[in-house]
C-alpha cells in the first residue's frame, strides 16, 4: 500500500509538471515564457522524484518486480492524468479514452495475475 500511495503522489506532481502550463488554452499557454515554464516544471519534477524513488525501493523490497512497478506507475499515471485532463484542462473523456484505459488495465492484470 505505501508503494501505491507514493506512486500516486509522484504522479500528481509529474502530471502537474508536464501539463499545468497548458491550462487556459493555446493562447494562454503560448503567452507564458518558456524558460519560466521549464524552471517551474523542473521544480515540480524534483518533488515528484522524492515520492517515486522511495515508492520503487519500497515496492521492490516488498517483492514487486521492476515490470510490475512500471506497469502500476503507468496505470496510476493514466488515472491521474484523466482526472487532471477533465478537472484542470476542461477536456471531455471519450469512448477512446475509456478503451485505451481498459487496455492498459488489462496489461496490469496480466502482469499481476498469479503474483
Amino acid at each position: 500500500m505505501p508503494t501505491l500511495i507514493l506512486l500516486t503522489l509522484s504522479n500528481l506532481f509529474m502530471t502537474a509538471a508536464w501539463y499545468w502550463h497548458l491550462k487556459g488554452g493555446p493562447e494562454v499557454a503560448n503567452a507564458r515564457p518558456l524558460g519560466w515554464v521549464i524552471l517551474i516544471s523542473w521544480l515540480l519534477a524534483g518533488i515528484e522524484y522524492c515520492f517515486a524513488v522511495p515508492a520503487n525501493r519500497i515496492g521492490y523490497a516488498s517483492g514487486w518486480s521492476a515490470g510490475q512497478l512500471k506497469i502500476a506507475q503507468e496505470a496510476i499515471a493514466l488515472t491521474v492524468f484523466g482526472v487532471f485532463m477533465v478537472l484542470v484542462l476542461g477536456e471531455a473523456v471519450t469512448w477512446r479514452h475509456a478503451a485505451a484505459f481498459a487496455c492498459i488495465m488489462a496489461g496490469v492484470a496480466f502482469l499481476f495475475v498469479g503474483k
